[in-house]
């Protein structure tokens, strides 16, 4: 399962545990309050998040990928590591910066978080993070960069990225929407990025050119959203992906997760499990090779890229 993430020499696996459902009891993901069970004050959502990462790592992960915007996910993270006794070398740990965190620990805020990527941000959350993940953070990636934001022509954001990076920690961006490989395009041109994690599954497969263009340029991919938000899991709606599953004796999240480690151009996909059971079943995708007429069967199962962003802006918050 061990791997390097592009050209920064950092040792990933092909499968990652990002925490954006494990440090906030608000999350889009389907079945998130039947998964919290009702768990949600502070110390409950503490101790599950570490039960999850003791699997984890049991189970042979070694990259974690949080982000300011996620709760308490950087806390519940540095809490884990410190607890657990693990040095800056046992665990490669990625964070991002751009959005900050406004529900309140509400299930039913308005507003759950508000984006701004400045450099005045990004300064603040570098030592918010900082705070809470020490000399642990290796990756710092801005939290979904667009072209419409400005963040990739911003020259004070940029230098301020620059300066991190000459310091010894790696810089990405994420990407999200209908428009991301024009956003990886752009980023490829202005340079200074290690690193590009984006949404790329059975369902939304419309930035591969340009994550397979990062990745031979140098760039490591990390696969954020793999199951859709619960969509291509048990509790999802893709038929198609259900019978493959059942073809290949698998469930669907590790076939769906399969799918996506097949793509040569990718380092690390992220399992966004909330419990122990999930990501237990997402661990089932690395193993033996997926039958070549099980990935056939589900070559056809793609939506458009507007309607299926349109579906994830409508899902719930829990």
């Amino acid at each position: 399962m061990i791997t390097t993430l592009g050209q920064t020499g950092l040792r990933v696996t092909r499968i990652g545990l990002g925490l954006a459902a494990l440090g906030r009891p608000g999350y889009i993901n389907l079945g998130h309050a039947v998964d919290l069970d009702g768990h949600t004050d502070v110390a409950s959502m503490e101790r599950g998040a570490h039960a999850v990462l003791d699997v984890a790592y049991a189970g042979g992960v070694r990259y974690f990928d949080a982000a300011r915007s996620y709760g308490e996910a950087e806390a519940f993270l540095g809490s884990w590591l410190v607890s657990r006794g693990f040095g800056r070398d046992d665990v490669t740990v990625g964070s991002k910066w751009g959005y900050t965190y406004t529900a309140g620990w509400r299930v039913d805020a308005e507003v759950n978080e508000v984006k701004d990527l400045t450099a005045a941000t990004f300064r603040r959350q570098l030592a918010e993070t900082r705070e809470r993940l020490g000399d642990h953070l290796r990756l710092y990636q801005i939290h979904s960069a667009t072209l419409d934001s400005g963040v990739l022509e911003d020259r004070s954001v940029l230098d301020e990225l620059a300066a991190l990076r000459a310091a010894g920690v790696f810089i990405g961006l994420s990407t999200s929407g209908a428009e991301q490989a024009e956003t990886i395009e752009r980023a490829i041109e202005v340079g200074g990025f290690d690193s590009v994690q984006s949404t790329w599954n059975l369902l939304e497969r419309s930035a591969g050119p340009a994550l397979a263009a990062a990745h031979a340029a140098g760039m490591g991919v990390i696969i954020k959203e793999a199951l859709a938000n619960g969509r291509l899991t048990d509790r999802g709606d893709v038929a198609a992906l259900s019978a493959a599953a059942l073809q290949a004796d698998a469930t669907p999240d590790a076939l769906a997760l399969a799918f996506v480690l097949e793509q040569p151009w990718v380092d690390v996909v992220l399992s966004g499990a909330t419990t122990v059971s999930e990501l237990r079943s997402n661990l089932g995708a690395v193993g033996p090779p997926v039958d070549p007429a099980v990935i056939d069967e589900l070559e056809s199962v793609v939506e458009e890229p507007a309607a299926y962003w349109k579906q994830r802006s409508e899902l719930p918050w829990n």
